[in-house]
């Protein structure tokens, strides 16, 4: 008996793992400063997808989670796990803030739900696959694995993908954007920010729209000499995993074995 429990349990668990990584499957957005007056160095903008420009709900698996006041902008299946749907809600403003971003920066490929037209101009697309894969979980999500995105492969063009020289870029010209501080715990400190996360049921967000506190810090961002040092001194959305977090002891873990 007990043992029946215990495999029934590694079915369970099985089951919500390719389901959390199915709708963790991120992309994110490196997008180069094209048209500012900053010199001969250029800044390097990397923002998530999920939970930042939009809301995905799996519709096998969190149905009662989906939004009963809109429909989906998108949906896309998945090639690895049969019949199973993801839906697409893009934040309010998205298509407005990336034509904002645009003027600053180059693009390459990203998500067509997101970016219509614009798969040319991104500098790199960052998916999971090329993300590091730990064995730890998500405290709040226990059957989400917890994966990190080090900076690192970008400012050293290691498998991530980018489409033109990286080594110009490094701490102090770039930024990163996810609403998930723990994927950052091997990146050098004030390289990234943490707005609220979205979910697609705030019919009031406006966090992307003109005029926003995002769109002003942003452009300070990008006229700043030096990326942490501006962050350091002017610090934006959710504060990251420190030594004084509550869970320091498990996060620390996650660093010594994976930090290199």
């Amino acid at each position: 008996m007990a043992e029946s429990s215990t495999n029934k349990n590694k079915a369970r668990a099985s089951k919500y793992s390719s389901d959390e990584e199915e709708e963790n499957r991120n992309i994110d957005l490196g997008l180069s400063m094209k048209s500012l007056s900053l010199g001969p160095k250029k800044k390097l903008l990397i923002m998530g997808i999920g939970g930042f420009l939009c809301h995905r709900v799996c519709y096998r698996y969190r149905r009662e989670t989906i939004p009963k006041h809109r429909h989906p902008d998108a949906s896309y299946g998945s090639f690895y796990v049969v019949h199973i749907s993801m839906l697409v809600y893009k934040r309010p403003f998205c298509e407005d803030f990336m034509k904002f971003c645009l003027e600053r920066w180059y693009l390459d490929s990203a998500l067509d739900s997101i970016m219509h037209g614009l798969r040319r101009k991104l500098l790199f697309a960052w998916d999971q696959g090329k993300c590091t894969k730990t064995c730890f979980f998500d405290l709040e999500k226990k059957f989400k694995p917890i994966f990190l995105k080090e900076l690192k492969k970008v400012w050293e063009g290691n498998g991530v993908g980018i489409s033109r020289p990286s080594t110009q870029f490094c701490s102090s010209n770039t930024l990163l954007i996810d609403n998930e501080p723990y994927k950052v715990l091997l990146n050098p400190p004030h390289t990234a920010i943490f707005p609220k996360e979205y979910k697609a049921d705030d019919i009031d967000d406006d966090a992307l729209g003109a005029g926003s506190e995002l769109r002003r810090f942003l452009e300070k961002v990008a006229e700043a000499k030096d990326v942490p040092n501006f962050i350091k001194h002017n610090p934006f959305g959710n504060p990251p995993i420190s030594p004084y977090h509550p869970n320091w002891d498990y996060y620390s873990k996650i660093i010594s074995t994976y930090e290199k």
